[in-house]
């Protein structure tokens, strides 16, 4: 069974499987330079014009699969010399043109970017055109078409432009980390820095007589990935890895809901802080809203928190879809609780780095969370759970959620906000489309992951919020 969407994926998975394969066997070092070679092995190209540049573009991979540049803070980077093969983009004349009379491109265009051949064929200058559209819309043949890169389509909040070298170029400044880039981008030239060897370290200390546990916390969207093998196998397999326990970080979203309730119900309004991109969106693009984004850590933190004030010398490392979750761990607020953050993706590179036969170990099995607690993972899933807490803590409160799919769709409710029109005292945002099931870092995309979560969420129906958080105390 397929275990990645995209080749892209795969590639990706190929060199954090070679660079973790190193790590563990304590190779690294001496044998890093050799990744290239493993993955393209003969002297022939496979991807690229030639198997020079394939290499180079690997090399890069392997120094993002080993932490990138720690001097860059985004966890999202380009990888410019493998940014070359997309066309740049904008507003293009095709062979529809007619060469018509009518002209009506040229009478619309108020920078005079349109000139024509001796054909009658339009022609746009690119260094007048400032892409207004304008030309678009009054062609009679519909001639005049807007191309923009994959990366650009991806990110619906205007942070990806184009370098003086036609590559892509992010704003740090207006980025989210969200990674839709990442999974869109269709040469890989824009990824994710890996702590991989974080995670490894960790792993390796604790097992080599350092006085500490490593705790997994894993994402309840993990019910949706690693379709080739069952949950418990992956359960088994990372506490075969050298992991002490794996707890559901969906008890940390039943945490999060119950106080979250509380805090809708004293405040009247509030926005969610489970997704971090979410979150770093208001803060960026609305900060005039910012007051009202809800007072608690996510999940994630939460969780977190409550393992290392209940055995402080333990290491937490999460694992989840999210490239955003890497840059809230680096969050002062979230760093003393959360040593390391890996995606699915990872996860499964780390299993065959260990060449782990997932299918032939026993069945582990997750039993921490309530049916409101792992459906976080979908869109909609955390309003649900927020009306349960409140039925459950006897809040008189009417909630009026606005479910926010994406990224786009919060744009407009937070703008709805700001203008004091929105219909709603309760905004549920989620960067990703699907909730964290369309995170950057699964190995699957898809409606069918949102029939998985629920299934899983559906195991554990008899089992309360308070049930759940319970055990806590």
């Amino acid at each position: 069974m397929r275990k990645f969407d995209t080749k892209v994926q795969h590639l990706k998975y190929k060199v954090l499987r070679e660079v973790a394969r190193l790590a563990w066997n304590d190779t690294l070092l001496e044998n890093v330079m050799d990744v290239p070679k493993t993955i393209v092995p003969g002297n022939e190209p496979t991807m690229r014009c030639c198997v020079y540049k394939e290499r180079a573009i690997l090399g890069e991979r392997v120094k993002l699969a080993m932490g990138g540049d720690k001097e860059k803070s985004n966890i999202i980077q380009v990888i410019e010399i493998a940014c070359d093969e997309c066309p740049v983009g904008g507003y293009e004349v095709t062979n529809a043109c007619r060469g018509c009379l009518a002209h009506r491109c040229e009478d619309v265009c108020k920078r005079g970017a349109i000139t024509f051949d001796q054909n009658h064929v339009a022609h746009i200058d690119k260094t007048k055109c400032i892409e207004c559209g304008a030309c678009a819309k009054v062609c009679p043949f519909t001639a005049i078409v807007h191309r923009k890169r994959p990366c650009q389509n991806a990110c619906k909040i205007k942070a990806i432009s184009m370098n003086d070298h036609k590559a892509a170029k992010i704003d740090d400044e207006k980025c989210i980390q969200c990674g839709a880039c990442v999974y869109q981008c269709p040469f890989g030239a824009i990824t994710d820095k890996s702590f991989i060897l974080d995670a490894i370290k960790l792993l390796k200390e604790s097992e080599n007589g350092k006085n500490y546990k490593v705790y997994a916390l894993v994402a309840p969207s993990i019910s949706s990935q690693f379709a080739h093998v069952k949950l418990g196998n992956v359960i088994t397999g990372l506490k075969e890895m050298g992991f002490y326990t794996v707890i559901e970080a969906a008890l940390g979203a039943d945490m999060v809901a119950l106080a979250e309730a509380q805090e809708l119900a004293e405040k009247g309004f509030l926005t969610s802080s489970c997704c971090p991109a979410f979150v770093r969106y208001i803060k960026t693009a609305f900060p005039m809203l910012s007051e009202h984004i809800s007072h608690n850590m996510s999940p994630m933190g939460a969780l977190a928190k409550y393992v290392k004030e209940t055995d402080p010398d333990s290491k937490v490392i999460f694992i989840g879809p999210c490239t955003a979750k890497k840059a809230e761990a680096q969050l002062e607020s979230v760093k003393p609780y959360v040593d390391a953050v890996l995606t699915f993706e990872e996860l499964q590179a780390l299993f065959d780095s260990l060449d782990m036969d997932l299918p032939a170990l026993e069945e582990g099995v997750l039993d921490n969370a309530s049916y409101f607690g792992r459906i976080f993972a979908r869109s909609g899933g955390l309003t649900d759970a927020a009306a349960q807490a409140m039925k459950e803590q006897n809040i008189d409160f009417e909630i009026k959620p606005v479910v926010c799919d994406g990224i786009e769709e919060c744009r407009v409710a937070l703008l709805k906000k700001s203008k004091n029109v929105l219909q709603g005292n309760f905004i549920e945002g989620m960067a990703c489309v699907g909730g964290c099931i369309g995170g950057a870092g699964c190995l699957t995309h898809g409606e069918k992951n949102k029939a998985e979560v629920d299934k899983y969420g559906r195991e554990a129906f008899e089992k309360t919020i308070t049930d759940a958080v319970s055990v806590l105390k």
